[in-house]
């Protein structure tokens, strides 16, 4: 999971086109100099302004991004900056083909100096669905929504086996591990032995199981309101440089459990509902029952909780990003309420009632942070 720590690309906290170009920091000055020859190489046919150059977010992987302005007034690009020994930029690629074949707005690829990872995109504004959401007045923001489920059909119903890498048990399961490796053992220094291994063991098991039983389609992975552009009526989307071929469950849940923001469930429902009856207009292979879905989208989400909490505790632990953390009760709560909710993860519960020193939740009562 990728997750901006500072205004994600096209952010409005990024610097204004025009505005005096921040100074650039390189750890290797080589690489400086290997920017500095591809920008002003590509510059004449690009039209951009090289003295512009500046930063637009960073990311919690080892890229970030750049914007830099061009000849026309008010039009940025985008630049990625992903050394080629840290980052494989050819999955971003592409999906981003993927995106533009089903009509999904994204930035494409204008340039690639594949040797040096760095890449043009064009850029797809500078507010977030995240920025224009309205907290206090669910209802207020359905339209959003709306448009998001429409990106996501789209992306959905262009759906092939055999494009993108699968999202099988083994992946499923290395993901999970990142719970009790990172979260219990390194960040609360639980011993993760005996009956709590156990525990979790059988429970990962059932994760994977249920999760597995839904049809398999194109996965985002990270389908939430900060990675989605608005720009006038268009919606973008970012961040799916991880995109595989799993469970038709997992987008719905990123979009209504996200990492900064929770919803009451009544609105979860109400989106959810949505979803549902749009995919399977659009012939895509949900549920017939709406009630069996939600079942499967809270399963899902559930595995997605587990797994982010141990990104979470990894990123301040091993990559020092602390802030990642002051997000981690939400999805403790998010765990909390599905464990809470299913007499198959009353186990569940228990290890992290006991861990956090919480009591046990109202099993209907999804909660907001």
């Amino acid at each position: 999971m990728t997750v901006p720590p500072t205004p994600a690309p096209g952010h409005p906290a990024a610097a204004a086109p025009g505005a005096a170009a921040a100074p650039l920091t390189w750890a290797d000055p080589a690489r400086a100099e290997a920017f500095r020859r591809w920008i002003e190489r590509i510059a004449p046919q690009q039209q951009l302004r090289p003295d512009t150059v500046r930063l637009a977010s960073a990311d919690a992987s080892f890229r970030r991004y750049l914007r830099v302005d061009t000849a026309t007034p008010g039009l940025a690009r985008i630049v990625m900056d992903a050394p080629p020994d840290k980052e494989d930029s050819r999955p971003f690629v592409q999906v981003a083909g993927l995106m533009k074949a089903a009509g999904v707005t994204a930035p494409q690829v204008l340039d690639w100096h594949q040797a040096d990872g760095f890449m043009l995109l064009d850029d797809l504004g500078r507010q977030t669905m995240l920025d224009l959401i309205d907290r206090e007045r669910p209802e207020a923001n359905r339209d959003r929504y709306e448009q998001a489920i429409d990106a996501l059909i789209r992306w959905q119903s262009a759906s092939q086996p055999g494009v993108l890498p699968p999202y099988d048990a083994a992946l499923l399961t290395r993901e999970l591990q990142l719970f009790p490796d990172w979260y219990l053992a390194r960040h609360r220094g639980v011993a993760v032995e005996g009956k709590l291994r156990e525990t979790l063991d059988r429970t990962f098991a059932l994760i994977v199981e249920a999760n597995l039983r839904a049809a398999p389609v194109y996965v985002h992975r990270d389908f939430m309101p900060r990675n989605l552009m608005i720009d006038g009526p268009r919606m973008g989307v970012l961040d799916f440089q991880d995109a595989v071929y799993g469970p038709v469950t997992y987008d719905i849940a990123s979009l209504m459990r996200d990492a900064f923001l929770s919803w009451e469930e009544d609105f979860v429902l109400d989106i959810t509902v949505r979803y549902w009856q749009a995919a399977r207009k659009a012939g895509l292979p949900v549920h017939e029952d709406f009630g069996d879905f939600y079942r499967a989208v809270e399963w899902m989400g559930l595995q997605r909780h587990l797994k982010v909490a141990g990104i979470f505790a990894r990123l301040t632990l091993r990559d020092g990003k602390p802030k990642y953390l002051a997000d981690t009760p939400r999805f403790i709560a998010y765990i909390r309420a599905t464990a809470g909710r299913y007499r198959e993860l009353a186990p569940l519960l228990r290890l992290v009632d006991q861990v956090e020193g919480t009591a046990t939740v109202d099993a209907f009562s999804f909660g907001r942070l």
